[in-house]
């Protein structure tokens, strides 16, 4: 699979572009501010539904314009694809797959996967456990179309249980009978996001070792583990055992939604006693996991998006990565950097052809 091209009208400093894509390595230059990133935001917009960096999708809107669009054609198994998407502010996201909308976005997720590195993926490691939940979520609802649909029943039941503890704060009345109900329809949602998660994280886990060893030469000791509450007991057990506390704090204390994604250095939080190079490279191999996960499981190779990667990273890192991600395990690729010759000269020690965009303030053209 791969993005053959892009338009754009209207979107963030985009008035309009027009791009044609090379198959291998795409590489966008320019000065901070330009719209480097912002190109990247829309193919994953394309791919996602979404902008991997502001969830209000009006904000995504030209300053004083009232509509943004964006198209692209991709070759998905030699057929051509046509996405298209459109905002108006104050209505409904309009998402096209050749011409005919969806029913619901949930059925776009997954058929063009893609995977984003950037600076912003320093969330993962400073952020809480929400933002790495969301990591292990969107990797696996584009492998699993039914995922999200359990998520949003979980959710919605816990959401329910909630108010109903408060709800008894609030009357002092305490039906045990409706609570059962509430806690047996969350322990078979909950069931399956963790048999799923855990299953993901199985197969997950070795693939990011591999990619660590391979960047760092096997010079730190890291660790990625899946801390769950349902690793050592049941479900029915865990909120058993929690319904007084539960009561006295007014919500659900145990749970898949406590789920979390531990980052170890020598056998030390990496949020704390990681360099900004170590921290780089521990969320690079992350993600690179995250491709290689989704390749083998979709059967095809995703887009892969750099934003500004070269940051943090010794020249040494940074040549291997780019001969990791320009093998052939890899597909289609863009890249974003403000030195075109530092990016010329990576390409050219590796002897890998890359396509060039100049982007100037929200104009871009061939390099």
């Amino acid at each position: 699979m791969w993005l053959k091209n892009i338009t754009l009208l209207n979107f963030k400093n985009y008035s309009d572009a027009d791009l044609h894509f090379s198959e291998t390595v795409n590489v966008f230059t320019g000065n901070n501010g330009s719209g480097k990133t912002n190109m990247l935001d829309a193919i994953h917009y394309l791919c996602l539904c979404k902008s991997y960096f502001n969830p209000i999708d009006s904000q995504q809107i030209k300053t004083s314009e009232e509509v943004f669009m964006i198209q692209g054609d991709f070759d998905r198994n030699e057929k051509n694809e046509k996405i298209s998407c459109g905002v108006k502010r104050n209505q409904k996201k309009q998402f096209k797959r050749n011409k005919k909308e969806y029913d619901k976005l949930a059925d776009h997720i997954g058929l063009f996967p893609v995977v984003m590195v950037s600076p912003y993926d320093v969330n993962l490691i400073m952020e809480g456990s929400e933002e790495r939940r969301k990591f292990i979520d969107n990797v696996i609802s584009q492998t699993d179309a039914h995922y999200l649909d359990q998520l949003i029943t979980y959710n919605r039941i816990l959401l329910n249980r909630n108010a109903f503890l408060k709800q008894i704060a609030l009357t002092r009345k305490y039906d045990p009978t409706l609570l059962e109900i509430l806690d047996e329809q969350l322990i078979i949602a909950g069931n399956k996001i963790f048999a799923i998660r855990k299953a993901f994280m199985d197969e997950f886990i070795p693939l990011f070792n591999q990619y660590y060893i391979y960047l760092t030469e096997n010079k730190e000791i890291v660790e990625l583990n899946y801390q769950s509450q349902l690793n050592d007991a049941t479900f029915e057990e865990l909120l058993k055992k929690s319904v007084e506390k539960d009561r006295v704090l007014e919500r659900t204390t145990t749970g898949i939604h406590k789920d979390e994604l531990a980052f170890v250095i020598s056998d030390m939080p990496l949020k704390k006693f990681g360099s900004q190079g170590q921290q780089k490279s521990f969320l690079i191999a992350l993600k690179i996991a995250q491709y290689a996960y989704l390749a083998r499981n979709k059967g095809f190779k995703p887009l892969l998006l750099l934003d500004d990667i070269f940051d943090k990273l010794d020249d040494h890192r940074v040549q291997k990565l780019m001969q990791m991600v320009s093998h052939h395990d890899f597909g289609q690729i863009f890249i974003t950097d403000t030195g075109k010759e530092r990016v010329k000269s990576i390409f050219e020690k590796i002897e890998v052809d890359v396509t060039l965009f100049e982007v100037d303030n929200g104009t871009i053209e061939n390099a």
